[in-house]
Parts: C-alpha cells; sequence; structure tokens
C-alpha cells in the first residue's frame, strides 16, 4: 500500500523542521540571540563560547576591547587588555599573523570591529567571541579579577545592556 500525506500536512512539517533550524542557540537566551544578530558586525568570524575548552582557551590569545574600568572589575584568565576608545594594539602587532586570537568585548559588538581591523591587518586566525565576556558569564565559565583570583564580579556596562547579563554579580567597581 501506497499512503502519502496530503500536500498541506506536508507544508506544515516542512515549515515546522525549517523553523526549528532558524536559531542555532549560539547563545542561551533566544531574546539575546536575536539581539546579537541584529546589532553585531556582520561578516564578522566567530566563535560560540561553547567552543571554547580548556584546550582552545590555553592556545589562544584572547583580548579584552572594554574600557579599563570594566577590565579592572574582571576579565577572561590571562586576557590581555587592550581597550577599545584608546586602543593599543602594540603588543598584539608584535605576534605571528597566524596566532590563534579571540578578540571580546560586552556583547561582541566593539570586539567585531576590532576583530574586523586585525583581520584587515593581515592576521588569519582571529574570532570575534560570540556573545561576549556576557556569554561567557551566563555559562559560567571563570573570570578573574586584577589579582587573578576568582571572581562572580562582572561589569555590566550600563543598565540597558547589562540586562543581558544573567549570571554573575554586575558590579561598576
Amino acid at each position: 500500500m501506497n499512503k502519502k500525506l496530503p500536500l498541506p500536512i506536508l507544508v506544515v512539517l516542512s515549515m515546522a523542521v525549517f523553523d526549528s533550524c532558524k536559531f542555532t542557540n549560539k547563545v542561551e537566551s533566544p531574546k539575546y540571540e536575536r539581539m546579537l544578530e541584529r546589532r553585531l558586525p556582520i561578516n564578522t568570524p566567530y566563535i560560540l563560547v561553547s567552543e571554547v575548552d580548556d584546550e582552545k582557551q590555553a592556545n589562544t590569545v584572547f583580548l579584552d576591547t572594554r574600557e579599563r574600568e570594566e577590565y579592572e572589575v574582571s576579565h577572561i584568565e590571562n586576557a590581555l587588555f587592550v581597550g577599545y576608545k584608546d586602543i593599543d594594539l602594540s603588543e598584539v602587532l608584535k605576534l605571528p599573523k597566524d596566532t590563534s586570537i579571540i578578540v571580546y568585548c560586552s556583547v561582541g559588538y566593539r570586539s567585531g570591529k576590532v576583530t574586523k581591523d586585525l583581520l584587515d591587518e593581515g592576521y588569519t586566525n582571529v574570532l570575534n567571541l560570540y556573545g561576549g565576556i556576557f556569554e561567557w558569564s551566563n555559562q559560567q565559565k571563570t573570570l578573574v579579577d586584577m589579582n587573578g583570583q576568582v571572581t562572580q564580579n562582572i561589569h555590566p556596562y550600563n543598565e540597558r545592556w547589562g540586562k543581558w547579563l544573567t549570571n554573575g554579580v554586575k558590579s561598576y567597581k
């Protein structure tokens, strides 16, 4: 017996499958992901927080493109502070062009621009951390303070952007 599904049922099933592929769960919050899709620089290569394992973290140079006061509250362990408004890439430009580099900021906007700049300078292995340090914290990855001590504190940038930070202690100092 050759049973065929009616066309309307096939259409609905196809739509359901297509719709389920629309969001890739790049970050834990669907609302955060929608905001990031609208705001982050287009065509900038990125890496998901979930893709950064211990080995990747140990063999990668992390660049923090937030402002000094944000970095001083907490940052990814061993991250090199380069800033954004008064960016200083002098140490980065000494690295070989094939160095594995992950650039981050609060959500990925500022770091996306710096990622593009480094690629334009000829660096070949540079990725923007999708969702930034907020998603790093949201996924309960380790942050350290200026003394290298593990901390839950994280600078929320401001109230508007800080709403995307769902894990950790929001701290401006």
